[in-house]
């Protein structure tokens, strides 16, 4: 039976990526973990309401969840794109499971304190956070690219099911078992993920080239993070989404024990509703993005979480309150879903990892640092002031579009095809550097506007790629010489930053190109800066055939 979808099956349906086996048996089992998570959830900050009446320490279990993304996000994209994504992710659930068990285990035999309690909710925050890069970035893998939106809306709808259904299991656990059960429930429920992922059988392609060193897989990421103004702009606008809306999540628990008058249950039922909602919106991101732009469709949701939370700070009937929440929901799910598409989309292959990590740092970041200063602001002024605050502030998010517009985005750019190494006439190492690079352009002067605006573009995607003290001049003595001018640390480095440019990037590379006039093509100088090293022995014989180290094969680039 092939792992195909059928021709009568459309790839932008959400449930198109579930006929695909690989993926299908690691979302269902994810389902189940993330249930088991927030039953764990509402296990902890219910246990913590027992411990202590502060509402920051309540709102600090919530901090303590998320905390290691923002942490651990870069190190765990940058290794998610280095290592096998399946490993990483076996590993990463281990971790949680481990931390767990410890929960449980310290809950049973009542030694359970409020600092062990965040410290042990952070050991599994963090074996998530190491989790979600691979899990996310390997989704393409599972998946043909058309399907690709779907599967992202669907690996939300997997938490907001769990969401849906988990807080009110986790209310009627923890009032009949207590805090231990939920514990418990929450380690058994890793087991089928880890089960799933054992049984994934992926197929990679091996790079030629060595993977790079952990430190420098983190600049690299970080770089082309720098580098993307598309990218950039959506994490600016999901830090401040976080900041603003985290409040009413992470003072649930209040708002069920203070303003509700309720207890677990009422609890769980409330993070139900918001749950529900959060499956209604995820199922309807399809729709919307056909319907709306990105900017719009952002605004509009901000517009009408501010409201909610207004209605869920006013209101004293449960029912209002629940209604509101799964509006809430709704609107909150589609925001994150629209953030994590379009960081998904404009990343390409080589650096999807760290680029969602980069998105989830910014996510659980904002989210963390909201719910720590509303938990301390609601210790001053209470939680119905907090929630308007939030709420106000909410409301004036969208002036932000006014700076920072969220970019179209559509089909994720494709990979260029791999270079030819260039030819080397010295005994170079991998690790020979630093590298410079020129190239000499000679351009027309009545192009040369048009040709500088081209190469701010060129200048952007070769830093995105590795390339360093990029710069372009044009000599004083001869206007129509241009010479483009960057770095590579070392000849390893130079040789994947030429090979990480996308289609649409060599496209750059062409449009720069033409530009070029004259009798000969625009020349390329390849130059090691320290060569001292590179001076050897027997040099001086010209019947010595210098050593290359990687083979040459494919097109001729830069």
């Amino acid at each position: 039976m092939t792992d195909s979808i059928p021709q009568t099956s459309r790839a932008d349906r959400i449930t198109a990526p579930l006929y695909h086996a690989t993926f299908r048996r690691i979302w269902l089992a994810s389902v189940l973990a993330n249930l088991g998570a927030l039953i764990r959830s509402v296990g902890a900050a219910w246990a913590m309401t027992q411990m202590t009446s502060a509402a920051d320490k309540v709102a600090l279990v919530q901090t303590a969840l998320l905390l290691p993304v923002m942490f651990i996000s870069m190190p765990a994209g940058a290794i998610a794109d280095m290592y096998d994504r399946r490993v990483v992710a076996l590993v990463s659930v281990g971790i949680a499971f481990t931390g767990a068990t410890a929960l449980t285990t310290l809950a049973w035999t009542h030694l359970l304190t409020p600092n062990l309690l965040l410290a042990l909710c952070f050991v599994v925050g963090s074996g998530m956070a190491l989790m979600d890069p691979a899990w996310q970035s390997s989704v393409s893998e599972q998946v043909p690219l058309e399907a690709l939106p779907a599967a992202v809306a669907l690996n939300s709808i997997s938490y907001n099911i769990a969401r849906g259904v988990g807080p009110a299991i986790g209310g009627i656990v923890v009032a009949t078992a207590g805090p231990v059960a939920a514990f418990a429930i929450n380690a058994l429920l890793y087991s089928p993920l880890m089960l799933a992922l054992f049984l994934w059988k992926r197929m990679s392609e091996p790079s030629r080239l060595p993977p790079e060193k952990l430190s420098r897989a983190i600049v690299s990421g970080v770089r082309y993070v720098v580098n993307s103004p598309s990218i950039r702009i959506v994490l600016a606008r999901t830090v401040v989404t976080g900041v603003t809306g985290g409040g009413i999540i992470a003072l649930m628990p209040l708002v069920a024990r203070d303003l509700m008058g309720g207890g677990a249950r009422t609890y769980g039922i409330m993070l139900s509703a918001f749950g529900f909602g959060a499956v209604f919106g995820a199922l309807n991101i399809t729709n919307l993005r056909k319907q709306m732009s990105g900017e719009a469709a952002v605004r509009a949701c901000a517009l009408a979480m501010s409201g909610a939370i207004i209605a869920v700070a006013l209101s004293r009937q449960p029912i209002v309150t629940a209604t509101f929440l799964f509006f809430a929901g709704a609107v909150w799910m589609i925001t994150w879903a629209l953030f994590n598409i379009g960081v998904q989309l404009s990343a390409p292959r080589w650096v999807t990892g760290r680029a969602l990590a980069a998105y989830q740092a910014a996510q659980s970041g904002g989210i963390a640092v909201g719910s720590w200063a509303w938990g301390y602001l609601a210790d001053i002024t209470g939680v119905k002031t907090v929630l308007l605050i939030s709420a106000a502030l909410m409301l004036a998010s969208p002036l932000l579009g006014l700076w920072l517009r969220m970019p179209h985005v559509g089909a994720r750019e494709k990979d260029g095809e791999m270079l030819a190494d260039p030819e080397v006439r010295l005994a170079l190492t991998g690790r020979s550097g630093p590298l410079v690079v020129e190239i000499e352009y000679r351009v027309a002067q009545e192009n040369a506007r048009a040709f500088h605006a081209v190469m701010q573009d060129v200048q952007l995607y070769r830093q995105r790629t590795g390339a360093y003290g990029w710069s372009l001049a044009r000599d004083i003595a001869d206007p129509e010489l241009w010479t483009e001018r960057y770095h590579c640390p070392t000849w390893l480095d130079y040789l994947r930053q030429r090979n990480r440019s996308t289609q649409s990037e060599r496209a750059l590379d062409r449009q720069a190109w033409a530009f070029h006039v004259g009798p000969e093509p625009a020349r390329v100088r390849r130059m090691l800066e320290r060569p001292f090293g590179s001076v050897r022995r027997g040099e001086d014989n010209p019947d010595r055939t210098p050593k290359e180290v990687m083979p040459r094969q494919g097109l001729l680039g830069n």
